[in-house]
């Protein structure tokens, strides 16, 4: 059974992903219009009423910009917890609704989904975790720190989709004014290119410390500011912090930077 997911989009402008089997196609917010996810659908030969289900992270705009009309095309039931859903203006106008607490676990399909609490400035927010054939892949996006429980969950992933949103010190010298940059700095806003890569670090030396054989694992990098970031930039810390604890990306181990706005290949387990 092959496990695969695509971004659509990736980014401050519009955030969805497709997570799929051969049988099961979840999407993973729809932050960007109807339009480009029927087109990003049927670049992959797909169309909107083969959507199983709809995944929402969190209330914010680039998380549900094109939710409605998703929803209504698709007829898919749309899972997110219950603060997501009272922060969703246009919530009673979803054909189907399906409101779970983060730590929930359950299943579209083929697909074991389990969900997990982030640190966002949002009401409830959630990220994912998604196992089938006994590989897993797992999203964590728009969060200001990864939690014990969080880094718990998605350690073991094949394919971990991570956020990488700023560089902290391009961030600090730029234009954004500064309850902007406190709020993507903090605990609740975003995670940093130094805070992704430290994650990657850990989960490779706590895997060599354990004695077991590093996995084939491949870690795209998600969410990249616009003004505050650039793939190679994500890319060189992610090198740099590896490097300086005693590993490197290749072989095992691959990195790739998702797009802000262009679709992604789509990658199979």
């Amino acid at each position: 059974m092959e496990l695969a997911i695509c971004s659509f989009a990736s980014g401050s402008s519009g955030n969805c992903f497709l997570v799929k089997t051969e049988q099961t196609a979840v999407l993973v917010d729809a932050g960007i219009s109807g339009r480009q996810v029927e087109n990003s659908l049927a670049a992959l030969g797909m169309k909107a009423s083969d959507i199983s289900a709809v995944l929402i992270t969190h209330e914010h705009s680039d998380h549900i910009r094109g939710l409605r009309i998703v929803s209504s095309k698709s007829c898919a039931p749309v899972y997110a917890s219950k603060g997501t859903f009272c922060g969703i203006e246009f919530s009673d106008e979803l054909e189907s609704k399906v409101p779970f607490s983060p730590g929930e676990s359950f299943s579209v399909g083929d697909i074991q989904i389990a969900s997990f609490a982030t640190s966002h400035d949002a009401a409830e927010p959630a990220g994912f975790t998604f196992m089938a054939g006994g590989r897993k892949i797992a999203i964590v996006t728009d969060t200001g720190t990864v939690t014990e429980d969080c880094y718990c969950q998605v350690k073991d992933a094949d394919i971990l989709v991570l956020e990488s949103n700023h560089d902290e010190s391009v961030l600090r010298m730029g234009r954004y004014p500064w309850f902007l940059k406190q709020r993507i700095l903090s605990d609740e806003g975003h995670l940093s290119n130094e805070a992704a890569a430290r994650m990657v670090l850990r989960i490779l030396q706590e895997e060599q410390a354990s004695g077991r054989q590093e996995k084939n694992r491949l870690v795209l990098l998600a969410h990249l500011s616009k003004e505050n970031n650039f793939p190679e930039m994500a890319l060189q810390t992610m090198s740099n912090i590896l490097v300086a604890g005693g590993f490197s990306a290749g072989g095992r181990l691959r990195v790739a930077v998702l797009s802000r706005t262009e679709r992604s290949p789509l990658y199979t387990l």
